[in-house]
């Protein structure tokens, strides 16, 4: 069988354990990127010429260890690097993406106006049905979608944000140019959902996955609500960091 002279029999130390090192050793040198899935038991038992039970033994191990993630009716996957992402008074997406040292990046998904709900006009402090600007944006790092956020904009003081969204791709800048460039967050919530079949879709995770759900509202230097989002991360990538 393929790759039998891999595994060294009689050496005191056990199959499992030595499939385990070599599939660490793999998952290192990105024969198995993260995110990436593995063969399966069987072409792995083919593989080392072992049988099922020790091969899954050693993926168990490295699942203990957090390097790779079994789930039953999917099969097993290179663990993703998790993002540390602090939720601070100063939270920008492109600032704490690159800090972890990953590509950021993004799109639009839709944009428009509505009249503010109830609960947006709360978060926004105007009347209930004043029109507002509401979008959805997928963001990703390296390519990798890791979240979905909505969010409602306060349309008399950003009248411009689809359009100046559309240019330059950054809400931060988007801020900047409607002359709030020290914007903060002034409060955020943080929850765990289940992935709806839409952010399943966007986020390329199986329906019912463990999101973490953030509110939060961004202000102005002087506490006029700019901003409100609705945020899905998923859970298995993004580490949430509050900071006090």
């Amino acid at each position: 069988m393929s790759g039998v002279k891999e595994i060294e029999r009689g050496r005191g130390v056990s199959l499992w354990r030595q499939i385990a090192e070599r599939l660490q050793s793999d998952v290192a040198a990105a024969v198995y990127p993260a995110g990436s899935q593995l063969p399966t038991e069987l072409e792995l038992a083919q593989k080392y010429g072992v049988n099922r039970h020790t091969v899954r033994r050693a993926i168990g191990s490295l699942s203990e260890t957090g390097i790779l993630s079994a789930t039953r009716g999917r099969g097993t996957f290179v663990a993703e690097r998790t993002i540390s992402y602090p939720i601070s008074s100063r939270t920008r997406f492109s600032e704490i993406v690159s800090s972890n040292k990953r590509q950021p990046g993004g799109r639009l998904i839709s944009s428009g106006e509505e009249a503010a709900s109830a609960e947006v006009a709360q978060r926004l402090s105007i009347e209930e049905g004043v029109l507002v600007t509401r979008g959805e944006t997928l963001r990703v790092a390296d390519g990798r979608p890791i979240t979905v956020g909505t969010y409602w904009i306060n349309k008399k003081l950003i009248p411009n944000f689809i359009a100046d969204y559309a240019e330059l791709g950054s809400v931060s800048e988007v801020f900047e140019r409607a002359g709030f460039s020290e914007y903060r967050r002034q409060k955020s919530w943080v929850a765990a959902i289940p992935a709806s079949a839409h952010d399943a879709a966007l986020m390329q995770v199986p329906v019912g996955d463990p999101l973490l759900e953030v509110y939060s509202v961004n202000v102005s230097e002087s506490g006029q609500p700019l901003q409100y989002t609705r945020a899905r991360f998923r859970g298995d990538v993004v580490q949430l960091e509050v900071e006090n």
